[in-house]
């Protein structure tokens, strides 16, 4: 009888965990070569789980994707893992005439940028070739955080064959993917895309899975499926454990089936005792034909508050802006940097920017400074945010603290790589791109957290993204910020910009573009200043001009002080003539530089307010 025959009458039950009893094992390389060079363990993995009760197996595919198996350098033997792991597992499931079921994981996680939909889909189709050959029963996909790409993929894969298709989502929070969709309207919608089973896998224990259950109606066509962890991972001496007992697991599967569940599996931590013990409960239970789920009480989310101050991306749009950036101290004595900082929002500019630790060296957390400016002296901060130092809790904190401090303009980047900081042994987290970083931030300002989870409020924050110009090609830095806008970025601000030629081939590259443009100036000190940030600093060029305009102002610093500022007054004329956003950047505290720039742009703004009169 085929599978979903037997389901129209039966709850059955699929095997457990195999990453989970491979590493128990002490096996710590890739667990699909294992298909062709040690197929005997994954042979006894799927007998035990036959031996255990299992209706279902599923083959050892799991990663063996070109993406996945590249981290090992094995991406050319897709075809040879996958058609290997079919035939164990059909090897495995003959006696007892079990289903089998050709497994393909999920490709991306938080991380959208790991591989774009082309890319997901070529893959996947590779892969379910080579699956394909070998007869399997359905097609499972597992473990799938976003569910773009696997509605993308059930789509493309129900075109490609008629056998039974299970499409599986994982959720961060119960009941919620990670987009912020309801699990019972994401289950539905795979039904109409034609999956024949729909469920989720991995990330919870049972407690929370028959949770997000509980708020599911039965599809109309489709089966529901759920394969949980044994529970909520631990860690004991740098091993990963799961603390569940079989027995529990055995009995939350009632509860599953009580929810409507009719394939139930395991994930990760669990044992062919874990399905053994579902089994044991299950037995003579048919499945449930009708189910009442109460309508779900609406979590309102309410608007933020408006912001005292205009966005800066709004103001750019009509109006000149100016924002200067003034680095936090890499020491504790702050009195000249509120000094600094007091002058310049006095005289005029529209916000102080406060860099997240440049150049990977650490200085005084700027979610802190910038509290303290806002809420004691008034000047308003622009906080930069980087990926680097950052994992996606600490960044989902940072912003919500940011939030709760009244702090609503962000610069969303990736941040300079450790090994050119203080600390080049350091890690660099890099859990997402500034990108990415950007839609995240977004999403908070529709009320969702980065795990779908509602926020109750909704966030305020104007996002400004970052524009290096100083590339041999600027239509693909271009190209960069379109995705960027796409994302959501709601202004650029550049790295600096040392050429009038320059700021006027940036304006002829970005003019189709609404989205405000701010232009970077950075006065140079010396010429030792002006090599180092040629040479060493990522993202800066100086032209051949301007160093000889340095280097012959020899050790005079005064003079070569005068010297870049007379420099940054000729690149703000062409920037201003442009564009309204001009972003300066305040080397070694120096404001007083900063401050005659600023003096200059209103005098320069004057001179043409009093021209429109005369006119």
């Amino acid at each position: 009888m085929k599978l979903l025959d037997r389901l129209q009458n039966e709850v059955l039950v699929a095997d457990g965990a195999m990453g989970t009893l491979l590493y128990s094992y002490g096996i710590d390389f890739c667990y699909e070569e294992l298909n062709v060079e040690k197929p005997d363990i994954i042979e006894k993995i799927h007998r035990d789980y036959i031996a255990a009760g299992a209706d279902i197996i599923q083959t050892n595919t799991y990663g063996a994707n070109s993406l996945k198996l590249a981290r090992y350098g094995l991406k050319d033997r897709v075809k040879e893992f996958n058609e290997a792991a079919i035939k164990i597992a059909k090897r495995a499931a003959a006696p007892g005439n079990q289903y089998v079921l050709a497994t393909i994981g999920g490709l991306r996680g938080i991380r959208k940028s790991d591989a774009s939909l082309p890319e997901v889909l070529s893959m996947v189709r590779e892969q379910t070739d080579a699956l394909l050959s070998g007869n399997p029963d359905g097609l499972l996909l597992e473990t799938y955080y976003d569910f773009e790409e696997l509605s993308s993929v059930v789509t493309d894969l129900r075109k490609l064959t008629d056998i039974p298709i299970i499409a599986q989502v994982s959720m961060d929070e119960p009941g919620l993917l990670q987009n912020g969709m309801q699990l019972n309207d994401a289950l539905h919608q795979l039904e109409a895309l034609g999956a024949d089973i729909v469920g989720v896998n991995c990330r919870l224990g049972p407690f929370h899975t028959i949770q997000a259950f509980e708020n599911v109606t039965l599809p109309k066509h489709a089966f529901l499926s759920a394969a949980p962890n044994a529970s909520l991972l631990d860690v004991e001496d740098g091993r990963i454990v799961y603390a569940s007992e079989a027995d529990y697991f055995g009995r939350a599967a009632t509860f599953l089936r009580e929810e409507g569940v009719r394939l139930i599996g395991g994930c990760c931590g669990t044992s062919p005792m874990h399905i053994a013990a579902a089994k044991k409960q299950l037995k003579g239970f048919p499945p449930i034909t009708k189910k009442v789920v109460s309508p779900q009480k609406p979590i309102v989310i309410r608007d933020a508050e408006p912001t005292k101050h205009e966005p800066l991306h709004i103001k750019a749009k009509t109006e000149r802006t100016v924002i200067v950036e003034l680095d936090t101290p890499r020491h504790l004595e702050t009195d000249k940097y509120f000094e600094g900082a007091n002058l310049l929002y006095e005289a005029g500019v529209d916000a102080v920017t406060l860099a997240d630790n440049s150049l990977a060296s650490p200085r005084i957390s700027n979610m802190a400074m910038g509290s303290i400016l806002k809420h004691e002296h008034n000047v308003r901060p622009l906080v930069h945010l980087t990926c680097r130092d950052h994992n996606l809790i600490g960044l989902q904190s940072h912003l919500m603290g940011l939030d709760a401090l009244g702090i609503h303009d962000i610069l969303a980047v990736t941040g300079d790589p450790t090994k050119v900081g203080d600390f080049p042994g350091a890690t660099s987290v890099y859990d997402v791109s500034s990108m990415e970083l950007v839609q995240l931030i977004k999403q908070l300002n529709d009320g969702i957290s980065f795990t779908g989870k509602p926020l109750r409020k909704k966030a305020k924050f104007s996002v400004a993204a970052a524009f290096n110009p100083n590339v041999r090609v600027l239509d693909r830095a271009v190209k960069r910020l379109e995705k960027k806008i796409e994302c959501g970025a709601d202004y650029f601000i550049t790295q600096p910009v040392y050429t009038k030629e320059k700021i006027i081939e940036i304006h002829e590259a970005t003019k189709h573009l609404e989205t405000p443009i701010f232009i970077g100036i950075m006065p140079l000190t010396t010429i030792r200043n002006a090599e180092f940030l040629h040479h060493e600093v990522p993202g800066i060029k100086l032209s051949d001009e301007v160093l000889e305009r340095m280097r012959a102002c020899g050790d005079d610093r005064e003079r070569a002080t005068q010297e870049g500022i007379d420099i940054s007054k000729e690149l703000i004329d062409t920037a201003a003539k442009l564009f309204n956003g001009i972003y300066i950047i305040t080397p070694f505290l120096r404001y007083d530089m900063s401050l005659e720039l600023i003096a200059h742009i209103q005098e320069l703004d004057a001179e043409k307010e009093r021209k429109v009169v005369h006119a």
